[in-house]
């Protein structure tokens, strides 16, 4: 019996959790198949088998566990059940069952009695929104009256129901949890805010996205854009990159970019190294992917530490306006919103401009009013006049050496 014990994730880690077993207690193994989930403070980890062998589990889903601990044990001297292949034929067998399971979810047909069929087409209601009663998933008749009498109820929910539930904070929820009230107690955070013309930044995306796609193989997005217009920011206002270590300023030469990214288990902010140094396609093809890496648990803690600034992107979830938590020890947080065509005043006509709101929120003991309202004021003139990110002044201003 071979124990799998839970691995050193990190220098500061003591402590982790189950987030979720992939393997039922009594299966079939196979050797360096992934077994189970953990969870420290900052990022997510597999576990995977020593041997091949019967699957014996020690711990349950969500609880909390020390460096070291047994987490499961593999009866190595099993024998091999018939029928259980190697991982790679098991996976390629299965292959068109799920393109046959598929094909058949797509015909609601076969999921409702004739009748429920009929009145769904005709009452035009969503298959979605209807709690399926029938054997098989199947939707009867009185699914679709129910959903019928209670429209935006959510299926399978009980009428005036007042129930409950408890669940148990993950490692990385307490994590957030504690350097967010870090970062409000102990920094002296303001947040000023400006808005910004997309109108020529959306231009360009438009005319040369599929030229970009073709040569780069990535898609032009806005996140390009404003990386690289804070790291020209950045350098014009050190005071921006830098961050108060005891009594000291800690200042930057580089411009290591933290982007939050909403993961399924929570907010991650993986870092863009010198970001300062990176082209748009490049800035690009990094922000892929440490989001794919995110949404797939797959973020290293070398790639979640350091940053010395923050960008945040709400407007992706509609969010019009907010005020940014730093991201501590950095001293500033860049959050983008949606943008919303509103009306503002050019050489006194009114017209209708693709606009975002921008909010800076700072460190007050290390970065002044002036310099962070200059900051924002320098990112919204680089986004509004695109051609300036080349090489971070105005063409015009060059030529004449002001």
């Amino acid at each position: 019996m071979i124990d799998i014990k839970v691995p050193t994730v990190g220098e500061s880690i003591n402590e982790v959790s189950l987030a979720k077993w992939l393997k039922k207690d009594g299966q079939w193994v196979e050797r360096d198949e992934v077994l189970a989930e953990i969870e420290s403070e900052k990022a997510t980890f597999e576990i995977n088998a020593e041997q091949a062998g019967i699957l014996k589990i020690s711990v349950q889903e969500g609880e909390t566990l020390s460096i070291g601990d047994v987490v499961c044990s593999i009866d190595e001297k099993a024998k091999r059940p018939e029928g259980a292949a190697p991982v790679e034929k098991t996976e390629k067998a299965a292959a068109p069952a799920a393109k046959i399971e598929a094909k058949t979810a797509s015909n609601p047909d076969v999921k409702a009695t004739p009748v429920a069929a009929a009145i769904i087409a005709d009452k035009k209601v969503d298959a979605k929104a209807i709690a399926a009663s029938g054997s098989g998933g199947k939707i009867l008749k009185q699914d679709v009256l129910e959903a019928l009498a209670h429209p935006g109820r959510k299926p399978g929910v009980e009428l005036f129901s007042r129930s409950e539930r408890k669940e148990k904070m993950t490692q990385l929820r307490k994590t957030v949890s504690k350097r967010l009230v870090e970062a409000k107690n102990t920094t002296a955070m303001l947040t000023t805010f400006n808005e910004v013309d997309m109108s020529y930044v959306m231009e360009i995306r438009s005319k040369y996205k599929d030229k970009f796609k073709e040569v780069h193989g990535v898609n032009l997005g806005f996140m390009s854009f404003f990386t690289k217009a804070a790291a020209y920011a950045l350098q014009e206002f050190p005071a921006v990159n830098a961050y108060i270590s005891n009594e000291e300023l800690i200042y930057h030469d580089y411009c290591d970019i933290s982007i939050a990214v909403s993961a399924p288990k929570g907010l991650v902010v993986p870092v863009i190294r010198n970001a300062e140094s990176l082209s748009m396609a490049d800035l690009e093809k990094k922000v892929i992917e440490l989001a794919t890496k995110a949404r797939d648990n797959k973020l290293t803690l070398e790639e979640m530490q350091g940053g010395t600034f923050t960008i945040t992107n709400g407007g992706v979830f509609g969010s019009l306006l907010s005020t940014p938590i730093i991201n501590i020890p950095q001293s500033a947080i860049l959050g983008m919103h949606k943008i919303e065509e509103r009306p503002i005043v050019i050489k006194g006509q009114i017209v209708a401009r693709p606009m975002m709101y921008l909010a800076l929120s700072y460190d007050h003991r290390i970065i002044d009013g002036k310099e962070s309202v200059g900051f924002l004021v320098r990112i919204k003139e680089l986004l509004e006049n695109p051609e300036q990110l080349l090489f971070g002044k105005d063409p015009v201003k060059s030529l004449l050496e002001l």
